[in-house]
Order: C-alpha cells, then structure tokens, then sequence
C-alpha cells in the first residue's frame, strides 16, 4: 500500500534568484529524509513561485521497511559457565535487546567466540515518523536569510502557511507558530484561499486560484506568448536563459505584454538600452528581422489580461524616465575629455592599504610592459601598453557606468574610439574585465589579453602583500576568480610565459611600492601554493589522474600551456606498456641525484665503461635539443632514455667508495634528474 505526500512551504515574496535552487534543496532534504528512514517512494516533482516551494512525493509506502540487526555480546567464556549455564551476564544482555537465550549465535572473530543476536525490527508506519518533516523545512539553508518576530529560525523569508499532506491526512507539526493544514494560498490579487483535500489536487486547485505552481510549465507558457507575440509583429525577441529564469520566479500567473518607447532614444548605444530594459525593467529586448534594435520591448506582468493597456501604460512611463536619465548621462559624459576624467580617479581609493586607482594603474603600466619584454613585443606594442594602462580605468567616473555600473569597459570603448583613440586601445579597455565568470567570454586582442592578465596579477599579489589572502569560502575581491581568469586567458594564447619568475618579478616590484606586511620570501610561497592551486582545479576540469596532476604540478609549474599539455600527455599514456618502466627508470635517476649536493663538471675522462659513455651522451643530445622539442617529443626521447638508464645502472655502481668516481657519476644523473624535473616529477606517478 501507499499514498502520496505533499509538503508546501507557504512564504513572503522571495529573491528571484534563490527560488530555483531553494526547491531543490527542499526536493534533495525530503528524497534524503526519506531514504534514511527507510520509506520507499515513486516519483517526485517541485512546484515553486515566487511565494511557495513545494514538492508532491507520489507513492509513499505506509511503513517503513522492516530492517535485521545485529548485536555484539560478550565472549563466550563469559557468557557461559564451565556447566553450560548461561550467566548473568548472557542473561542480562538478553533483556537489554528483548530476546530470549534461544536467540543467541556464537562467533569466532580474531580467534576469540563471541555472543551474537539478529533481531528482525519493524517498520514504523510512515504517518507516524511524517511527524518529524518540520526538521526538512527547518534545516534548509540559503545564501541570505532572516530573523522576524522573536523566532529564532533564520530563513530565506518569514513563513505565512504550511500543508504537509499524506492521502488525505493533515500531518501536525508546527513552526514559528504557524501550523501545518490542507489551505494554500492563491494569486495575491486573482485568488483566494485554495483546499487541498489530496495531493494529486494541488496543481489543480492553485490553477483554478491563478497560480501555475509548475516553474517549467509556467516557462513554458511565457515563451509561448513571447514567441506569439513576435510572429504576429515580426520581430525577433532573444531569450536570455538568465533574464528568462528570473522573470519566471517573479510571476505565478504569467502574462506576455508589449510596449515601445520613443524612437529618439535608438540614438544611445545599443548596450545602454538594453542594460536599461534588462538589468533594470527586466524586460526582453525587440529586433527586427535585420537584427537591428527596435523601439519595443516585451515584458511579463504577473497576472491576468484585464486591465492591460493601463499595465503598458505603466511599464512604458518607467521605460521612458530611465531612458530619459540615460540620455542626459550619455550627453554629458560626451563633453568631459579623457584627461579630465582620469584626473578625477586619484580621488578614488582602490583599497584603503592599496592606495588609489591612479596608483594601481601605474603598477598595472609596469607590470604590463615587463609581460611585454617576456612576450617580445615591439616598441610599438609597448607604447599601446602605455596609453592603455594610462587611461583605462577613465570610465569609471563617468555619469553612465555611475548608472550603469554593468557597463563598465563597455562604455570605455565607445568613448575612447568617440575621442580619437586607437582601435586597440579601446578594444582592451573593454576586454581587461575578461573573464567575468568562471566560464565567461576570454579577451580576443593580444593588447586586451596582457592588459587583463596584467591588471588582475597586480590585484591578487598587492592583496597578497598586505595580507588580505582569501580564506576557506571568503573571497571578498574575488581572487580566485582573477586567478582562474589569469590562467584561462594564458592557455587560450598559448603564452608560455615563465610564470612562477613573474611572480616573483611581482613581489619584489609592489614590496618596493611599500605593500609589505609580510616578508618576501612568505608572499612569494603564498601567492605560488594559491596559484598551483587554481592550476589544480583546472586539471582536474581536464579529467586528469590526480597523482599525474602533482607531478606536472610539483615539477616546474611556470609554462601554463605546457603544464596542461604535459598532464593530457602523461595520463594519455598512462596504460601503455612502455610507461611503467619509463617511469620507474626516470624516478630512480631523480631518487639517487639528490643525493648529490656540488656542482662540479662532468668529466667524461672518469668514466669507466660504456655505460656511462652512452648516458653522457644521451644527455648531451638532450641538452642540444630539448628547448626546441615538442612535448610529445621530449616524452619519446625520455621513452629512448629508459634502456640507457637501465644498462647504466646495470653496470655502474654510483655510490663508489672512489669519492671522485662517485661525484662525478652523481653529477651526470644530478644533471639529467634537470630535464626530467622540468617535465615532471616522476616519483609522484603511482606506477604500482
């Protein structure tokens, strides 16, 4: 037997944001709770709005399973008397798991018998333990949350109604006063109260008091009417997954409407209307069929057809009164020169220990051009470096991004090319915000690259300098995000800059700016473990063995594309037959040479038999060639290596009591342990 359950969590008006993953969790506590205590069910589905979560478990079995368990007695030479006699301690063991002395087993473990019970305990029935669903509702968490009236639950918003529901039966439990029932809560406006006399009514009965309890079917219905509504005008109406999922959590009873503004305002950029409809009116955006932006938009009103043209009305008065504000802001922002504008970024404070942002800007100019000498770059690359890393920062002061601070860089670009700017300059204006996620949109420009990769090296090592390192989950500037951006931008342009030496260029030049809490050496090893750690994540995107991930990462962690291509490298070949052995040949090399400690030649005159000749000269040729070899390359010539390095050791014995003999054969494994370092460290490779 079975019968399904309903739980609705009834509450004010939440973030849109939070709604999706508020009813997964909620779905995710329920399935778990009901997985422990052994209740078997069927399917499962959420409904949410923008004042509800709730989810309908369809199947629910009336008991729980019934479950077989063991218990431990005491050894049998206790339990029983020399006659055979259960003892008191056999016996009293008996009461305290309500069985009789027929019951017990006896077990050998470790040589010693032991006293054993099984007992078959019953499921509870299911209506009984629904009574502890409340520890569900009230063991969810969220990004943000609150206290109200003198409750002590922190929660997303204050609940106003619950029904917790199985068959037909109200399961009692009670929080911040507010009792469990069978009565929703309808459209705030169009409905009214609406009773849920079985579960399998709940979308039904919300239906019929104007709310579309199901989120995808409530989707669904505003993409339905978006697209009607652009057919029969001829319009192309882009749905932005984003602005699409946010509008969905703001409504219950979802209603398309369109409206337009005046046809003047297509005179400001296309991103300052579309930021002023989206970000701002969360509305959708019209184009024609040429792609061009029209003087309309379409927006979802959280209700009914009555009364629309009135609701139009209202939507385009608060259209037209931002716009409005953003064409004067764009006006004026036009009669203030760029020199004007970066005169006024001294008066900003970047961070209160980090000085201005005239102040970074200078480090950004020279931590940029010493990226530059490390690329190569031409003299005239260089002065594009110093204009852009001169003026970048300039629109942050302007009226528009003051409004609008999505824009940011975006409008840099425009009101640098409007005042005579090179095309790359204000092209990397706008890309040194790139990456803006995790996964977001890479810089396409060499100059907007270094420009970014710049920039955000500057922000995490000056943090690092004076000490603000982020901690467990706390980010507050977003570190690890800049470090992520920092390698993805690397790898995208396959820039084998030697990372782990600019690094250290870095700390030097901004403990000379006078960022220094803490000792060199310190930020330096910091800054590198945080750095190998992001590098870690992105291996581990790449799928690749965790032990193979140590070993490029713990060998010369600097050439960023090179230390990806070493580890798709490594675990690509990571089954071959060769690999083992190579491995195993490369380690012991590496595990003998540390035991050297000068630095003296190699004297090929000590050498006693071939052996050592043919070593010699395969690193001699390895030294010739190496810089110039692909990674694929340099992993052949160390597969070429093994049997060389086998023969040697074969019939050379290191650690000779001739100290001359023996320092001289340490250096000759010291330096080929170099090469195979720089490729990875090998003894990390689990091979067994």
């Amino acid at each position: 037997m079975s019968k399904d359950l309903l739980l609705e969590i009834g509450l004010e008006e939440m973030p849109a944001q939070y709604v999706s993953a508020s009813v997964a969790q909620l779905r995710k506590r329920l399935e778990d709770w009901l997985d422990e205590e052994r209740i078997s069910y069927g399917s499962v589905k959420c409904f949410s709005t923008p004042r509800r979560l709730a989810v309908l478990v369809q199947e629910v079995a009336v008991r729980q399973a019934d479950r077989v368990e063991e218990a431990k007695g005491p050894a049998k030479k206790i339990a029983q008397t020399e006659e055979g006699e259960w003892s008191k301690a056999a016996l009293g063991f008996a009461r305290s798991q309500g069985v009789s002395p027929e019951d017990f087993t006896f077990r050998a473990i470790n040589g010693t018998e032991y006293l054993y019970i099984k007992k078959e305990i019953k499921g509870a029935a299911t209506s009984e333990r629904l009574k502890e669903l409340d520890k569900v509702v009230t063991g969810m968490t969220f990004p943000v949350s609150m206290h109200w009236a003198a409750y002590n639950l922190r929660y997303i918003r204050p609940i106003k109604w619950l029904i917790a529901l199985y068959g037909e039966e109200v399961i009692p439990f009670e929080i911040t006063n507010v009792s469990t029932d069978r009565t929703s809560r309808g459209h705030r406006f169009l409905g009214s109260e609406a009773v849920i006399d079985s579960p399998l009514q709940y979308e039904e009965k919300l239906l019929e008091q104007f709310v579309v309890a199901d989120s995808e079917a409530r989707k669904a219905a505003i993409c339905e009417q978006i697209e009607e509504i652009a057919t029969v005008n001829g319009w192309k109406v882009p749905l932005d997954e984003d602005l699409l999922e946010e509008v969905n959590n703001l409504v219950e009873y979802p209603t398309v409407l369109d409206g337009r503004f005046e046809e003047k305002y297509l005179e400001l950029p296309e991103e300052i209307l579309i930021t002023s409809m989206k970000e701002h009116q969360r509305y959708f955006p019209v184009f024609d069929q040429d792609d061009q932006l029209t003087a309309h938009f379409i927006t979802v009103r959280n209700g009914n057809h009555e009364h629309l043209d009135t609701v139009v009305r209202g939507n385009e008065k608060v259209l037209r009164a931002r716009l409005s504000d953003a064409d004067f802001f764009y006006q004026e922002d036009l009669k203030i020169p760029i020199s004007d504008a970066i005169k006024k970024l001294s008066a900003i404070v970047f961070h209160e220990k980090l000085g201005t942002l005239t102040e970074k800007m200078k480090r950004v100019q020279k931590i940029a051009l010493l990226l530059a000498d490390y690329l190569n770059w031409t003299e005239a690359d260089k002065e594009d470096i110093k204009r852009v890393t001169d003026i970048y920062k300039f629109d942050l002061v302007t009226n528009i991004v003051g409004e609008f601070p999505e824009l940011q860089g975006i409008m840099g670009e425009k009101y640098a090319l409007l005042q005579g700017e090179k095309p790359a300059v204000a092209q990397a204006i706008r890309e040194h915000y790139l990456p803006i996620s995790a996964d977001g949109v890479l810089p396409e420009s060499d100059l907007g690259s270094l420009l970014a990769i710049a920039d955000k090296l500057e922000t995490v090592i000056s943090f690092f300098c004076v000490n603000i390192v982020p901690t467990g989950s706390a980010d507050p500037f977003g570190l690890r995000r800049s470090t992520f951006g920092v390698m993805r931008i690397i790898q995208a342009n396959k820039w084998n800059l030697p990372l782990m030496e600019i690094l250290s260029d870095i700390v030097d030049f901004e403990r000379k700016e006078g960022f220094n809490e803490l000792p060199s050496k310190e930020v330096f090893t910091e800054a590198r473990m945080f750095i190998q750690n992001r590098l870690r994540v992105i291996l581990q995107d790449h799928e690749i063995r965790p032990d193979i991930i140590d070993a490029v990462i713990g060998g010369n962690p600097n050439m960023l594309p090179q230390i990806i291509d070493r580890a798709k490298l490594l675990d690509k070949h990571a089954d071959d037959d060769w690999f083992r052995p190579t491995i195993e040949a490369l380690t012991r090399v590496v595990n003998i040479s540390k035991k050297y400690q000068e630095h003296a030649e190699i004297d090929p005159d000590l050498f006693e038999n071939e052996y050592e000749h043919q070593l010699f000269d395969a690193l001699e040729k390895l030294r010739t060639e190496y810089p110039t070899m692909k990674i694929i390359d340099r992993l052949r010539a160390f597969t070429k290596l093994r049997p060389i390095i086998d023969a040697y050791f074969d019939n050379t014995l290191v650690m000779s009591d001739n100290e001359e003999l023996r320092n001289n054969r340490l250096a000759l494994l010291f330096e080929l342990s170099t090469f195979i370092k720089e490729f990875a460290q090998m003894d990390e490779i689990n091979v067994k």
